[in-house]
């Protein structure tokens, strides 16, 4: 009879270990994937993958560019021909009209001339703002992982071998989910990245057509594009700290079924919201 209490009480140690380890395993995880989403949304398209990046940037100055200098030379030419015919005719042209004309030629030239580094300077600032929230971030949902094992080691050792291996299965499932998050957050980032280099690409045709007044619309709906792009990386950050502090409040969960249940529903939830970040940024730029 001793010997089955004997086998029955390993059985039981190990059950209790291999649950807390899995445990452990699973808040461990929300910690590193707070820091590990901060550096990856934080990249620029540069530092992302150069290769990618250096070709990008050749195809829009050797195939792009070119079709942008046609454009900007008809924006240019309607610019002046619309300012001489809303004066009559040029009856009353007078030298201000040319000194707009030529300081809006001069600004289209310099946009056009300098459109990388501004697209960069935009991804720049949202790298900025996404690494000064991090740090804020990563410090106020860090889950001390230990303290909430001690928590409920008692409640674990009391019970039953049972009760211990349906807990096992409930949380193996929710590990898998919160395994399963890490995918889909690599998943979104690379999409929004490739995302970011296909509007790189192409970038000089609506800095090219800005300064007019009739096709601005281009240019500027481009540029909320690239705003609600680079923010999408601040969305994602926030909502993983929404989740890592949802995590963080488990450890005051009156029991160990309550927890893996909340778990598993904040995990369902922060998929759901990750995949909507882009259209959240996309409306609030108001992004086409």
């Amino acid at each position: 009879m001793d010997i089955f209490q004997q086998i029955s009480d390993a059985i039981h140690d190990f059950l209790v270990n291999l649950v807390g380890g899995v445990f452990i395993q699973i808040f461990n995880e929300a910690n590193e994937q707070t820091g590990q989403i901060a550096a990856q949304v934080s990249l620029s398209p540069s530092d992302w993958n150069s290769g990618i990046f250096t070709m990008i940037r050749n195809l829009s100055n050797n195939v792009i560019l070119p079709i942008a200098g046609m454009i900007i030379t008809f924006v240019l030419c309607y610019e002046l021909i619309t300012a001489i015919t809303e004066r009559n005719n040029m009856r009353d042209v007078d030298v201000d009209t040319f000194i707009k004309y030529i300081f809006k030629a001069c600004v289209a030239v310099f946009l056009l001339s300098h459109t990388f580094d501004i697209v960069l300077g935009i991804f720049d600032v949202s790298k900025w703002v996404v690494d000064t929230a991090s740090v804020s971030i990563t410090n106020d949902t860090y889950v001390d992982v230990i303290s909430i094992y001690n928590n409920f080691k008692d409640t674990l050792e009391a019970m039953d071998n049972g009760s211990l291996l349906l807990l096992f299965l409930e949380v193996s499932v929710v590990s898998l989910a919160v395994k399963a998050i890490a995918i889909l957050v690599a998943v979104i980032l690379i999409n929004r990245m490739i995302e970011i280099y296909l509007y790189c690409s192409v970038a000089p045709i609506p800095f090219a057509t800005i300064t007019n007044r009739e096709w601005g619309n281009i240019g500027s709906n481009y540029l909320r594009s690239l705003l609600s792009l680079g923010f999408q990386s601040f969305f994602i950050m926030v909502i993983v700290g929404i989740y890592s502090v949802l995590v963080k409040q488990l450890q005051f969960s009156t029991s160990l079924n309550d927890l893996v249940v909340q778990l598993g529903i904040y995990s369902v939830v922060l998929c759901m919201a990750l995949l909507n970040t882009s259209n959240i940024s996309k409306s609030i730029f108001n992004a086409r």
